[in-house]
């Protein structure tokens, strides 16, 4: 071959900081070394995969091309070395999840994967749909589990799971006894809300469509926790997900509304991956596990 994997590697962490003796130090090589396995791969075929603006490397369109072929190439190769190392048949996973699914579901899946995989090393990001799928995308996340519609060319987006949006406010409201409610009462509530960007607000929106300019949302909250506190506090209402409330509901802190039938919350949680990230055996066992335990 006429690269060197220390090269690809170069390639990527290049790719990833923009700047070349920030890669060296992500990989614990000298500015000089990781700069002349840089240019030694672009001389040894006459390309350029990187436009120089001052000390900042930006990907160009060739180098935008061959990323994903080099990250799944590395992704094998590391893969090798683990099981001809006999240490470990999966190695680390770098998993993303949104708030909803990481804060109630993702520790728990987490933790089944590791006591069967004892060597095997997790890391958990949790952040809204949005940025979950920019950072698989950009294959800092080995696979992302998002509880929002999504279409992309890059992306796979494979079904996992059902969930439903719950409306729900505190035992003291005044529609804690109120029974069903209409649209006019849904206008009338003053609502604390996840932001915007989020899956369990996009869910919502589509739900409240003909009316969601006539809603008063007080607040946009970034965190679950918080929405509840604020909701538990009586400054309005809320809408989340049935897997994050169920607790409250059980002890009565908070109170599920009854909302119109055609005010529809019914969503789908789902698995994304790179269609160019190869495929470990560490994302199919993850894959199979959440599967597993809500099949």
């Amino acid at each position: 071959m006429r690269y060197t994997f220390r090269q690809l590697e170069v390639f990527l962490a290049a790719a990833n900081t923009q700047n070349i003796t920030r890669a060296a130090e992500s990989l614990a090589m000298s500015q000089s070394a990781a700069s002349s396995a840089l240019k030694e791969l672009e001389s040894q075929f006459d390309i350029q995969l990187f436009d120089r603006i001052g000390k900042r490397l930006q990907l160009n369109e060739l180098g935008r091309l061959f990323r994903p072929q080099v990250e799944a190439l590395l992704s094998q190769g590391r893969e090798l070395e683990l099981a001809l190392d006999q240490h470990t048949e999966v190695g680390a996973l770098k998993v993303g999840a949104t708030l909803t699914i990481g804060n109630y579901l993702a520790v728990g899946v987490m933790a089944r994967y590791m006591r069967a995989q004892p060597h095997a090393k997790v890391s958990l990001e949790v952040a809204n749909t949005q940025t979950v799928a920019r950072r698989v995308k950009d294959f800092e996340l080995d696979i992302g589990l998002i509880e929002g519609e999504l279409q992309s060319d890059e992306l796979e987006v494979i079904p996992w799971r059902p969930d439903e949006l719950v409306v729900f406010c505190s035992p003291e409201h005044p529609y804690a006894d109120k029974g069903d409610l209409d649209d006019e009462d849904l206008k009338a509530a003053t609502w604390i809300m996840r932001e915007t960007g989020s899956g369990t607000r996009q869910t919502f929106e589509r739900g409240m469509h003909g009316i969601l300019p006539d809603l008063n949302i007080l607040l946009e909250l970034e965190h679950t926790e918080a929405i509840k506190r604020a909701v538990e506090a009586n400054l309005g209402i809320g809408c989340l997900s049935r897997v994050c409330l169920a607790d409250a509901f059980r002890r009565g802190s908070l109170i599920p509304l009854a909302v119109p039938d055609y005010r529809r919350f019914d969503r789908q949680f789902y698995f994304i991956l790179h269609r160019q990230k190869y495929r470990s055996a560490g994302i199919g066992r993850w894959m199979a596990l959440c599967q597993e335990l809500w099949s």
